[in-house]
């Protein structure tokens, strides 16, 4: 091993900052993270850009170590064996050990014209692209959301609260992740904003035009504007470079985060598949991702066995407008509980937790290797979930549930 080693970290966001931080606490180590844009994106708040309260950007100095070589540039490929990433400006950067952690984004929608017809928010231009459309757009334009989860959810509460006409198409069940009661609370919480809320089979949006949507079951509904929450996909620059993937394409590896391809590249958050079995894709994930391929890279440098990953959830929170909000409470294993926080106490625990994100990667940046979190006892049981049998990934990110969730 060379007396300096490089590390570049492929993307900034949530798993990127984390892993660039924590390796600079290691002397000898030189980290460039490589990101398309100059800022970090708060994707948790993205639904808060499109609908006017708050811009989702927070400017790197604030969360990336003054250590960390920031490169704002993106990589377009990888060569695994000569241990170089291509950029987009034409150069070349080469490493020692690769950090994967491009994230995710949107993924295709399969339906007719919904690409066309439908804006996504799942990223920041996108959000951003949004935005104007709904400034433009009449207070009694009928605006419809499509997709379930949170960002479907949120983006819905976020613009009915300005007394917009919302309609949330779900294609099934309101909040798969939720408990039946946390359901409740946040169908509640929508009817209270004038949200028309379509589940079941029978609504999923089967083509969108540029004033309707059309469903399964022959409806069709106006739609001035339709916003697309439904689904997410990773970055194809994987498969592109040759690497094991999944069936999404999120990069295979073991247990310690490593690439099943070579030793030397190492993934973090979204964009990773360890033993085929991802975790829900979510920042709850991705920040002790970041670290435990941080600490993968660290152990290998020191000629240390790494540890295997021990994933520990706590739920998940929702914003229901600036006004209201519901942390759902979860088994370790990430299984919803009956317990969870609604109303005003659970927008200020939402609010609480998002700043306490921004709080732990400006923390690591200060002290690298301060960061805990990803080694709390308990897990998600992964090694019982690995013995049952190989994982087939679903395309969503949901880590395969001990038990049903309802």
């Amino acid at each position: 091993m060379t007396e300096n080693t490089a590390v570049v970290v492929i993307g900034g966001g949530y798993a990127g900052v984390m892993a660039a931080n924590r390796l600079t606490q290691r002397t000898g180590v030189s980290v460039t993270l490589v990101n398309p844009r100059p800022a970090f994106v708060e994707r948790i708040r993205l639904h808060q850009l499109a609908g006017g309260s708050d811009d989702a950007v927070v400017q790197y100095a604030d969360v990336l170590g003054p250590d960390v070589r920031l490169l704002v540039d993106s990589v377009t490929g990888i060569d695994a064996a000569a241990r170089r990433v291509t950029l987009a400006s034409g150069g070349t950067a080469a490493y020692d050990y690769l950090v994967y952690a491009v994230g995710s984004g949107s993924a295709d929608p399969g339906v007719p014209g919904a690409a066309e017809f439908s804006y996504p928010v799942s990223t920041l231009e996108e959000a951003r692209r949004l935005r104007p459309v709904l400034t433009a757009a009449p207070a009694t334009a009928a605006v419809t959301v499509v997709g379930a989860g949170p960002s479907g959810i949120e983006t819905a509460a976020e613009l009915a609260e300005q007394g917009r006409k919302v309609t949330l198409v779900c294609g099934g069940v309101l909040g798969p992740y939720l408990h039946a009661r946390g359901r409740r609370s946040v169908a509640r919480r929508l009817a209270a904003l004038g949200v028309g809320v379509v589940e079941g089979p029978g609504g999923r949006v089967t083509a969108v035009t540029r004033d309707r949507i059309r469903l399964a079951d022959g409806r069709e509904l106006p739609s001035d504007v339709t916003v697309w929450t439904a689904g997410f996909g990773v970055p194809d620059l994987a498969v592109r470079s040759g690497l094991s993937t999944d069936a999404v394409g999120r990069l295979l590896t073991d247990e310690t985060l490593t690439s099943v391809d070579d030793d030397r590249i190492v993934a973090a958050g979204d964009s990773a598949a360890p033993s085929d079995l991802p975790l829900r894709m979510s920042c709850q994930a991705a920040i002790p991702l970041g670290a435990r391929a941080a600490d993968t890279v660290l152990s290998r440098i020191a000629g240390e066995r790494p540890a295997p990953l021990n994933a520990v959830f706590a739920g998940q929170c929702i914003s229901l407008g600036r006004r209201a909000g519901i942390f759902q409470f979860a088994r370790r294993n990430d299984v919803a509980v009956p317990f969870h926080v609604a109303g005003r106490p659970g927008a200020k625990l939402k609010e609480f937790v998002c700043r306490g994100i921004v709080k732990h990667l400006a923390g690591e940046a200060r002290e690298p290797g301060s960061y805990r979190l990803h080694r709390v006892s308990g897990g998600t049981g992964r090694q019982e979930l690995l013995a049952a049998g190989p994982a087939r990934s679903t395309g969503t990110g949901a880590q395969r549930p001990t038990q049903p969730v309802r």
